[in-house]
């Protein structure tokens, strides 16, 4: 296929180098920075523009890679290329985009993307959702060149697949960033943690997380939780939710 990419972040970088190996021909690449949208549009061999007034209609789908709340602004610019345009959002509703364009989908990866650190992209889950037979079929069968796992999700479906992402990875991670935080004032090194980090991980692949739920929480040791929130006197809002976690754990049994 033909493709163009709106976006040069994360997603886009990833999706446009996905498609560009599986054979397809990216074309252009847009971005209000015309420098970050020449830096992608170099490694996909496509033609970097930053006015979308420039995006050409010789292309059979329309990618848009941005964040959530410009989307519908951006596909209003370009609806009348009379191309199928889809977004990557897993909170923007298919609806809100049909209103606007003729042709409309979604094409979501299930992943966290960072342009510095490269992805298995067949192993990334695609959900794919469209306001036609016709598209839908089309982008399961692109999603398939890139992906083992391809999904017809619907828009309900993916704001709470969504939502279960930010609770399954975002916060994980900004919770590591207290652990660092903790450790460093002792002197410590995060690297301690990274094997702890990586073994959680692993368990959840196989098995249930209540399953393998482990700490002070599960057990319901007082006496080492009480000891904790102590740690944490001087900072209220940790202990607030080192207890909102450890009630959440308990009730887990």
């Amino acid at each position: 296929m033909r493709i163009t990419v709106i976006g040069s972040g994360n997603v886009a970088t990833h999706l446009a180098a996905a498609f560009k190996n599986a054979g397809h021909r990216i074309t252009q690449v847009y971005s209000r920075n015309l420098q970050h949208a020449a830096l992608l549009a170099y490694h996909v061999g496509a033609e970097a523009v930053d006015q979308l007034n420039n995006i050409h209609a010789e292309t059979d789908l329309l990618l848009i890679a941005i964040k959530d709340d410009a989307i519908i602004d951006v596909a209003e610019q370009v609806k009348d290329l009379n191309i199928p345009i889809v977004h990557t959002s897993g909170a923007v509703s298919l609806t809100d985009l049909s209103v606007v364009v003729c042709s409309a989908g979604v094409f979501y990866p299930l992943q966290t993307f960072s342009k510095s650190r490269e992805t298995d992209f067949r192993q990334v889950p695609v959900c794919i959702e469209a306001d036609t037979p016709a598209l839908a079929e089309t982008l399961t069968q692109l999603a398939q060149t890139v992906s083992n796992y391809v999904y017809q999700v619907t828009s309900e479906q993916r704001k709470m697949l969504h939502l279960s992402a930010v609770f399954a990875c975002n916060f994980p991670n900004y919770l590591y960033h207290v652990a660092q935080q903790l450790m460093a004032q002792q002197g410590l090194n995060f690297d301690m943690l990274r094997p702890l980090i990586a073994e959680t991980a692993a368990k959840v692949q196989n098995s249930l997380p209540a399953q393998v739920q482990t700490g002070p929480a599960i057990r319901q040791d007082e006496g080492t939780m009480a000891a904790h929130l102590q740690l944490l006197h001087e900072q209220p809002q940790l202990q607030q939710l080192y207890k909102l976690l450890s009630q959440g754990i308990i009730k887990m049994k």
